[in-house]
């Protein structure tokens, strides 16, 4: 028992006329432990009580995460002064860190900063429709380093969030989730017009994604080279789990099944060759 004693009062650290003994490493190193368990299951329980009272979830990942950084900033004090640590003692070493970390992790900071801008400002919110070049996907989480999208392959991408801020990104649902989209069809000249357009307002209205209000319009958009041109335009709310490319490919199989049901021949590239001249055949003999 005495050595034991002897053991725990082993000093390891000096700071001034203050030394801190092996015992009381241990004591704090449970005491850190126990404020860790406790800040991380705060936390989920915090999440999970906003999130049942339907809180935005924009809100409810702000909310926790400056909660959970506060808590382990306040722990952090906690436990220097339970080891009696002046902060004094950690003055020139925190400034030559500060300075190193600041050099070394500007990306680090600037994703940083740029986390909670987007988390603040709310520019791009958990569940909005982003196109970035290429890239179309949904926003699942805003953290403080990069934000997750999952493309309308299913595939998560990892984006930092100063590239949110610093490129041009478009959100299809900044405002709302109300967006248009277009189909276009070529029949061959002759064909009744108004049977045609009857017929694709028809296919717009048996599909279930494409709204009511506002109204799908059916332009009579040109007389073609080859074709008499209509193009249909719909309005529906934009979605990962039913992409526009879906949809306008459901509207092309209606239109074109409702056109062989109707006799209505869509049109293919074709031309007229007119010969100018005289033509004649000669009969070679064998």
């Amino acid at each position: 028992m005495q050595e034991l004693n002897r053991f725990l009062d082993t000093s390891l650290i000096m700071f001034s006329d203050r030394q801190i003994t092996v015992g009381q490493i241990l004591e704090i190193l449970v005491l850190v432990l126990l404020g860790i368990f406790f800040i991380v299951w705060s936390t989920r329980f915090l999440r999970h009580r906003l999130t049942g009272r339907a809180v935005n979830p924009d809100l409810v990942q702000m909310v926790s995460r400056a909660y959970l950084i506060l808590a382990f900033i306040i722990l952090a004090f906690i436990t220097l002064d339970l080891l009696q640590v002046p902060l004094t003692a950690f003055a020139f070493v925190s400034g030559a860190v500060a300075i190193g970390f600041g050099f070394g992790a500007q990306n680090i900071i600037n994703n940083f900063i740029s986390g909670w801008i987007l988390m603040w400002e709310r520019p791009i919110k958990i569940g909005d429709f982003l196109e970035m070049g290429d890239v179309r996907g949904t926003v699942e989480a805003i953290n403080t380093r990069s934000t997750r999208i999952r493309r309308v392959d299913g595939v998560h991408l990892l984006v930092p969030n100063s590239y949110l801020l610093e490129n041009t990104v478009t959100n299809w649902t900044l405002m709302d989730k109300l967006v248009r989209t277009s189909v276009v069809v070529g029949v061959a000249y002759g064909s009744d017009v108004s049977l045609v357009t009857r017929l694709i307002e028809q296919a717009a209205d048996e599909h279930p994604d494409v709204l009511k209000e506002p109204l799908r319009a059916v332009i009579f958009d040109d007389f073609g080279d080859s074709a008499l041109v209509f193009e249909l335009n719909v309005w529906l709310f934009a979605t990962a789990e039913r992409g526009l490319r879906m949809i306008r490919s459901d509207l092309r199989y209606r239109i074109d099944e409702l056109f062989r049901q109707n006799g209505v021949v869509i049109s293919f590239p074709q031309r007229d060759v007119h010969l100018d001249g005289e033509i004649r055949v000669l009969k070679g003999e064998l």
